[in-house]
């Protein structure tokens, strides 16, 4: 029987009893492989996690839970020196798990750990915000965000990704537009922005595909922008018909700068960074994730 190099899954403290990981790591060590688990409890224990990993000297370090969750190791990895870096593997346990269902990883545990311990290992980008904080899916901005910060929990744990579009449409009498101005390599746009979404993944908020067109190896950073001249009927057009609108802003930029008049907040991958200024720039090849060949999000 073949033997994979050893791995160590960081689990979301919320996902920590779920049965069929439990039984799915079990197959594994019962096959021969040596697989540490470790739980997260609050905010930082998975970059603790990921140093122990260089440590132990494992081969993979596997994210167990949501956006939020992947976010966090995959920022913790691209700190770490290249050549003691572990590659990333995804086990999607989250509420939308938008980065995992854009890359066509499997839902189900026993097929997620598989492919995160066996599946090919290709580098893909990462994005730095304000030379701080990372995401490796998108950074959104403006109506869409405030959903997604605000749909309570129970709505998520009941309803799932489809939570945070019903949420949306129960909000619709708070829209409210950013004014902002952004600017990039032959690239300015200044104006009120419904929804700003800059994406390195294709979809958020449970499964809207906000940035359709980005690569997660292509060096660069879909921005799109719904601006906000026609409001609900713009809305409207985005999320059900998917035809090409007027008011829809499209570039792709190796790095941007957004300046605001007021504080606007963004959502990177779940977590939310507030701010009057932000540069985002991509990082190229900034670590290796395991994914299936069939992964959309690859050039």
């Amino acid at each position: 029987m073949h033997q994979y190099a050893p791995a160590l899954l960081i689990i979301n403290g919320k996902s920590s009893g779920n049965e069929e990981v439990r039984a799915a790591v079990n197959q594994l060590r019962n096959e021969g492989q040596t697989l540490h688990v470790r739980v997260t409890w609050e905010l930082g224990d998975a970059a603790r996690y990921v140093k122990e990993a260089s440590q132990l000297r494992v081969e993979t370090v596997i994210a167990g839970g949501g956006d939020g969750t992947i976010n966090e190791v995959a920022a913790a990895l691209a700190q770490l020196p290249a050549e003691s870096r572990p590659i990333l593997g995804i086990l999607p346990l989250g509420t939308a798990n938008d980065f995992a269902t854009a890359c066509s990883i499997p839902l189900q545990p026993d097929l997620a750990l598989q492919l995160a311990i066996k599946g090919r290992a290709v580098p893909i980008d990462l994005a730095k915000v304000n030379d701080e904080r990372y995401f490796i899916n998108m950074a959104t901005g403006g109506f869409g965000t405030r959903i997604t910060t605000e749909t309570p929990e129970k709505l998520k744990a009941a309803l799932g990704g489809v939570s945070y579009f019903i949420h949306g449409l129960l909000r619709l009498d708070a829209l409210k537009a950013d004014n902002c101005e952004i600017r990039g390599p032959d690239f300015h746009w200044a104006g009120e922005a419904l929804v700003i979404g800059i994406g390195n993944g294709r979809q958020a908020g449970g499964g809207q595909k906000l940035c359709p067109g980005a690569l997660i190896n292509d060096g660069l950073l879909q921005v799109r922008l719904l601006t906000a001249e026609e409001l609900l009927p713009t809305l409207v057009n985005i999320l059900f018909s998917g035809e090409e609108n007027s008011n829809v802003v499209d570039a792709s930029l190796p790095w941007l700068e957004i300046t605001a008049p007021h504080e606007i907040t963004f959502n990177l991958d779940g977590e939310p960074l507030k701010g009057r200024d932000f540069r985002i720039e991509v990082l190229p090849n900034a670590i290796e994730c395991r994914l299936p060949p069939n992964c959309d999000l690859l050039g």
